[in-house]
């Protein structure tokens, strides 16, 4: 948590800097100016990227398929727009590359990886946003053999319908 505290504040201090080195180089009023058109840009953005997630979300649905890339993708839009919304230019950046459609495919492997590693979800593929498969199994004259080695318990089924053992 310190860690986080510490980015926090690290962030802010970089906004600022950047607000000032841009208020110099172009003006005051010219900044702010900037930074209105920069919100008002975000939030169009973010209604047409939300509008086509939220479409692309519900024929998921209608397709019966989970929709992970869909909700991973609808992250992305949030976090995007909350950053356009801020005043700033890094989270104006931040914001734009989680909207955009290029740079959202890029982003989503990471987001995946992080919400796993945070759930604690073994196997999840960052690619695919489904379960990777589980260790094979070899079969030997009916008898199931855990693991890809061969090795471990040996499990006999249930005897065959209509004989007794």
């Amino acid at each position: 948590m310190p860690a986080l505290v510490g980015l926090f504040v690290l962030v802010q201090i970089v906004e600022i800097w950047l607000l000032i080195q841009v208020g110099h180089a172009i003006g005051g009023w010219q900044t702010l100016l900037l930074l209105v058109l920069d919100s008002i840009l975000g939030a169009a953005l973010l209604r047409r990227q939300g509008r086509r997630t939220w479409r692309a979300f519900r024929l998921a649905l209608e397709e019966r398929r989970l929709p992970a890339k869909e909700v991973a993708d609808g992250a992305l839009v949030l976090v995007g727009g909350t950053l356009l919304l801020t005043p700033g230019f890094l989270s104006d950046i931040v914001g734009v590359l989680c909207l955009l459609p290029p740079t959202r495919s890029l982003l989503r492997p990471m987001l995946t990886r992080v919400v796993a590693r945070r759930l604690g979800v073994a196997g999840l593929s960052a690619r695919r946003g489904a379960r990777s498969r589980p260790a094979s199994y070899d079969v030997i004259d009916g008898e199931v053999v855990d693991g890809p080695s061969g090795q471990g318990q040996t499990h006999e089924g249930p005897p065959p319908r209509g004989r007794r053992p």
